[in-house]
């Protein structure tokens, strides 16, 4: 039974790759997705096991992080840790926009997922949201002179496509108090060097979200993803190997994943 649990947040500076997918077409290493709704998302054993190496080379404790994160493999007979984690879940992913370079998009499914998660880690916020419903060709926006064409009243160009504006004040209050909440929680705050570096992206999350739905939402996380390409190097020579050309995706810098981390007393025999 846990008796604690925290909600945390994955904010991607760098391009991610939370392998493995289902091989398809010309990606060798596709990033893992969710079955039902083809988000991107990392697995909780991942998650762990990332926390488990941190705090190995932090705490400086062995016996302190087999207590919090269990034993090592060969002896995971013995007890199971003590934290669980859950697979991480997406919320924002940045698109790329005609005006103010890209904006960070969702979906109502996204959020409610968001909204859920936060819920069972009793963030009592996020229990009081209200989701707008957006319309398939729609999207709801914050700041429609910066994004929108024709003084904010045209519609909004993400890569190649216009979304046409939906919803009114009320659809966006409701996502605005959703986007500075993020802005608020999900980066780092405060005076310090971290804090000082996220003000900006902070900023542009309580400004540039945007709700799309969920299939055009579904589209982007699919065909807007980073593709890099590889050149496989040979041991012997330590040159590149013929043939070696593979192609690794990745989930772009500025993407927000959300988990949930789940604590009980130890599990060591006493």
């Amino acid at each position: 039974m846990f008796e604690a649990k925290a909600a945390g947040f994955l904010y991607c500076t760098s391009p991610l790759h939370m392998g493995s997918g289902t091989e398809l077409g010309p990606i060798d290493n596709p990033v893992q997705r969710e079955r039902h709704t083809g988000h991107p998302s990392g697995a909780g054993s991942g998650l762990k096991g990332a926390f488990r190496h941190e705090a190995s080379a932090r705490w400086q404790d062995p016996d302190l992080v087999t207590v919090v994160f269990g034993p090592d493999t060969d002896s995971a007979h013995e007890h199971a840790g003590a934290v669980s984690f859950s697979d991480a879940q997406l919320v924002l992913f940045p698109v790329r926009s005609l005006r103010a370079s890209y904006v960070y998009a969702t979906c109502p499914t996204a959020l409610a997922r968001c909204r859920r998660l936060l819920s069972l880690a009793g963030v009592k916020e996020a229990q009081n949201w209200e989701i707008p419903e957006v319309s398939a060709d729609g999207c709801v926006v914050l700041d429609r002179e910066g994004l929108c064409q024709q003084a904010g009243k045209g519609g909004l160009v993400l890569e190649t496509f216009r979304f046409a504006l939906a919803g009114g004040s009320k659809e966006e209050e409701a996502l605005q108090t959703i986007a500075k909440w993020l802005a608020e929680n999900a980066l780092p705050t405060g005076n310090g060097e971290l804090g000082t570096a996220c003000a900006y992206f902070r900023e542009k999350i309580a400004k540039h979200t945007v709700l799309l739905s969920d299939e055009r939402f579904g589209h982007f996380v699919r065909h807007a993803m980073v593709v890099e390409p590889h050149v496989r190097i040979a041991d012997e020579t330590g040159t590149a190997d013929d043939g070696g050309l593979f192609y690794t995706e990745c989930v772009p810098p500025e993407s927000l994943f959300v988990f949930l981390t789940m604590a009980s007393q130890e599990r060591r025999p006493r």
